[in-house]
């Protein structure tokens, strides 16, 4: 077996990342990449798989991280007694909200490529994932605490539709190019934002 040489992975890593920035998952081109990293497509292949298996060797290290930390604010959160929940809410909001902004600064090319340039592959779905799961735990929280009542106006469907316009504007930052102060700024507003909303939402029923 011939033995792969050293760097060349890291080459096409880095070229890859480089094209799939500039034209997205779909127009992105396995011999422009090989070009660029100086060796060929079927060295790509052997390494990678196929277009989408090497967008997955860049992109996944940053998506399955975010989705971690996010999992073990909502596992903590959730882990409390019900009714100590709605005093410590804010607290692990911000708290969470602080630790993923500060992961995704540290990785900050791979979320632009996990928001606006990965139609066409597994992660294409990536925001919606997290909203799923946001939903999932906000109503855990809703019936642990007693918010949810007979014929209320809160659904899984509205909770999705929420947590849908919370991840977007949370993101927003990173398709704006703020820099992380910024974005801590503006991240720590919509916080405020949301949480009153919901506070609002939850009067209602």
């Amino acid at each position: 077996m011939t033995k792969p040489i050293e760097g060349v992975s890291e080459r096409i890593l880095a070229c890859a990342r480089e094209e799939f920035l500039e034209k997205g998952y779909s127009e992105a081109s396995l011999r422009t990449i090989a070009a660029k990293a100086d060796t060929t497509t079927g060295s790509i292949y052997s390494r990678f798989g196929d277009k989408e298996g090497l967008f997955c060797a860049i992109v996944e290290p940053a998506a399955e991280g975010l989705t971690q930390i996010f999992l073990k604010t909502q596992e903590a959160f959730h882990a409390r007694e019900a009714e100590e929940q709605p005093k410590v809410m804010e607290d692990y909001v911000v708290g969470g909200m602080d630790e993923m902004l500060d992961y995704v600064y540290d990785r900050f090319d791979d979320f632009r490529l996990l928001l606006d340039a990965s139609y066409g592959t597994k992660y294409q779905d990536f925001v919606e994932h997290l909203v799923d799961i946001e939903t999932e735990y906000t109503y855990k929280y809703m019936e642990a605490t007693q918010f949810l009542q007979e014929d209320s106006m809160i659904t899984e469907e509205f909770l999705h539709i929420m947590s849908r316009a919370m991840f977007d504007s949370m993101f927003e930052v990173v398709r704006h190019r703020m820099d992380r102060d910024t974005a801590r700024k503006y991240l720590h507003m919509l916080e405020k934002y949301h949480y009153g909303g919901w506070g609002a939402i939850i009067k209602l029923g």
